[in-house]
């Protein structure tokens, strides 16, 4: 069993407390509430920048620096350099929860995308009746049917999707109509590379940065995302073939404080030739 095949198993469980707790008809009456979204696409289209991650912890390192997590929507919020902010809402493996990102939204005014294992329509429903503006869609777990129909869900809600693929196939199979593709270079369904529970590791061994040699297959006319593994020493490698970086571990476990790793990567980015 892999990482992936864990995680998805419970998730499968929290979909299925979530839908007892809140079913869908109750979501549909919270969407009028909902605040308006926000444009995911857009401001990734402002010059390369991040989208800065939240989480309580990881199944690649263990946990993230407590207070770390607790400045972190302040110093997004305030950031020119962070377009966009990611939420994981999954609790079982990251800590997260759709209650935490309806609060931070609520404080900050950029899009947040609800990052998480979508697998069922009910998310993405709960997603924008909690104040998402985006959510992730990951090729190596639903099908081009599946990828298509959620889609289709998405956007008839107002929602951007940012499509994850890790491998060449994977791009085959996403959605004429994709906008927002990311590269993912952690090894979801690799046996090895992750840390047992309760558990931390001071390196990631998930990750596999090669796969961002894939950015030349991306569909024409998307905007690229690089995804996981990044630092402001290695970003520069990565960002002449992409238009934002998904950034959260390197920020949530730095020891001097996740305010001066922010500022690395804002220095790092405004060296950048597009930049300069």
């Amino acid at each position: 069993m892999t990482i992936l095949d864990s995680i998805l198993t419970d998730v499968r469980r929290e979909v299925a407390e979530a839908k007892s707790t809140t079913p869908a008809a109750e979501l549909e009456v919270m969407l009028a509430d909902a605040p308006p979204v926000l444009n995911f696409a857009d401001a990734l289209s402002q010059g390369f920048g991040l989208i800065a991650e939240i989480k309580e912890r990881s199944p690649s390192v263990g946990p993230m620096r407590a207070e770390n997590v607790r400045a972190a929507a302040a110093a997004y919020a305030s950031s020119k350099t962070v377009r966009a902010i990611s939420i994981l809402t999954n609790q079982s493996h990251f800590g997260g929860s759709i209650h935490h990102l309806a609060s931070i939204r609520k404080s900050v005014p950029k899009p947040v995308l609800r990052k998480d294992f979508v697998i069922d329509e009910y998310q993405i429903l709960e997603a924008r009746a909690f104040g998402a503006d985006a959510i992730l869609l990951m090729a190596n777990i639903l099908d081009s049917d599946t990828l298509r129909r959620f889609h289709d869900h998405a956007r008839e809600l107002g929602l951007e999707v940012l499509f994850e693929i890790h491998t060449e196939e994977e791009i085959a199979s996403l959605p004429s109509s994709a906008r927002v593709v990311g590269i993912n270079s952690r090894k979801f369904k690799s046996q090895t590379g992750f840390v047992e529970s309760g558990k931390s590791s001071a390196t990631d061994f998930s990750l596999d940065l090669s796969a961002f040699t894939l950015a030349e297959h991306l569909p024409p006319g998307t905007i690229h995302v690089a995804e996981s593994g990044l630092t402001p020493e290695n970003l520069p490698s990565v960002a002449a073939k992409f238009h934002a970086a998904l950034v959260g571990t390197s920020l949530l476990r730095d020891p001097r404080g996740l305010p001066a790793c922010l500022a690395d990567f804002e220095q790092a980015i405004a060296a950048l030739p597009s930049h300069s």
